[in-house]
């Protein structure tokens, strides 16, 4: 005889089993007639009618009856489990194919930007620059002796003018496809960057690094050197500082940036979502695997420190294998 407080329980139990049924019914056709609910629902069904049973006969059953479906009700949890297990594993791979393929994407629109940058810079220098020397050249030939007061005045400014015209084409270019970078590595580019800088500007900028004359992946010191650039540009712009730390150090293979400077701060999450170029920093160190946290409060400076990865991973390179073979 079952008692009113088994009984009890088993309804309740019972009601559950109903409740997941229902619910593994509306998975099934959310994914696609898995295989996986339907063993749910085979096992709760199997157990729901032992319930209803032994509550029907009062309790009056030889249990050993029921040892054939526990073992069909655990058979199907088990094999529904494995499935599972197989399902969350395809998913993790999907995700890590996107996020691979996200890099990847980011990656190629960074070289695409680069590349149209080197090129206009290219051009610019190529071409603006010779006919400004040319002009200069001539201003030079004129003599100043033979002209009036006005007209000297007239020739020393078209000089000065044209001086600080070539001046302006070669930090652009300088600017836009920085040589230094590309034939010296990124300690020396960034430090190059920082001295022209500091000629127009009365913030103190200190630079501290570990590098010599280390050589990386060309994404990574084209990526590392844009965003100190962005980061330094932001601060000049934005924060009123009067100092600015940068330490670039490698340890171990991982390219360490700490960046600060003692402005008047701001909210990281507002200026995430609305600009300054923080995102676009987060962006470039996202395509390169990397990771970078920004620290700020009100009148309290900010931080920006970036961990990138400069050796290849494992995974990424049997991808890249994989994706040349098919190719």
């Amino acid at each position: 005889m079952l008692g009113i407080g088994l009984k009890v329980a088993m309804v309740v139990i019972m009601v559950v089993q109903l409740l997941a049924i229902g619910y593994a019914i509306h998975l099934i056709r959310r994914t696609k007639y898995s295989v996986i609910w339907i063993l749910f629902i085979i096992g709760f069904t199997i157990s729901f009618g032992q319930h209803l049973y032994i509550i029907c006969s009062n309790g009056s059953v030889d249990i050993r009856h029921f040892l054939i479906l526990d073992v069909v009700i655990s058979l199907c949890i088990v094999v529904a489990v494995l499935f599972a297990n197989r399902l969350v594993n395809h998913i993790e791979r999907l995700m890590y194919q996107r996020s691979l393929m996200n890099r990847r994407i980011l990656s190629a629109v960074l070289r695409a930007e680069e590349r149209s940058r080197s090129q206009f810079a290219k051009e610019l220098h190529d071409g603006m620059g010779p006919l400004l020397s040319s002009a200069k050249m001539s201003l030079s030939a004129i003599s100043a002796e033979s002209l009036s007061a006005e007209q000297q005045e007239i020739l020393q400014n078209s000089r000065f003018v044209i001086n600080e015209a070539i001046r302006s084409v070669r930090e652009i270019s300088s600017n836009m496809s920085p040589q230094v970078l590309m034939d010296f590595g990124l300690a020396q580019g960034v430090q190059n960057f920082i001295s022209r800088i500091s000629v127009l500007q009365t913030v103190d900028i200190e630079f501290n690094t570990n590098l010599d004359k280390e050589r990386f992946n060309n994404d990574i010191e084209v990526v590392t050197y844009r965003v100190i650039c962005e980061l330094i540009n932001n601060s000049l712009k934005h924060s009123g500082c009067t100092t600015i730390t940068i330490s670039l150090i490698l340890d171990s293979g991982i390219l360490l940036l700490d960046y600060a400077d003692n402005g008047r701060g701001f909210n990281p999450d507002n200026v995430l979502s609305n600009g300054m170029g923080l995102s676009n920093i987060t962006s470039r160190i996202d395509s390169l695997n990397g990771h970078i946290s920004i620290t700020s409060s009100e009148n309290g400076g900010m931080r920006a420190v970036a961990n990138i990865n400069t050796e290849p991973n494992e995974n990424e390179v049997k991808s890249g294998r994989r994706h040349r073979k098919i190719n």
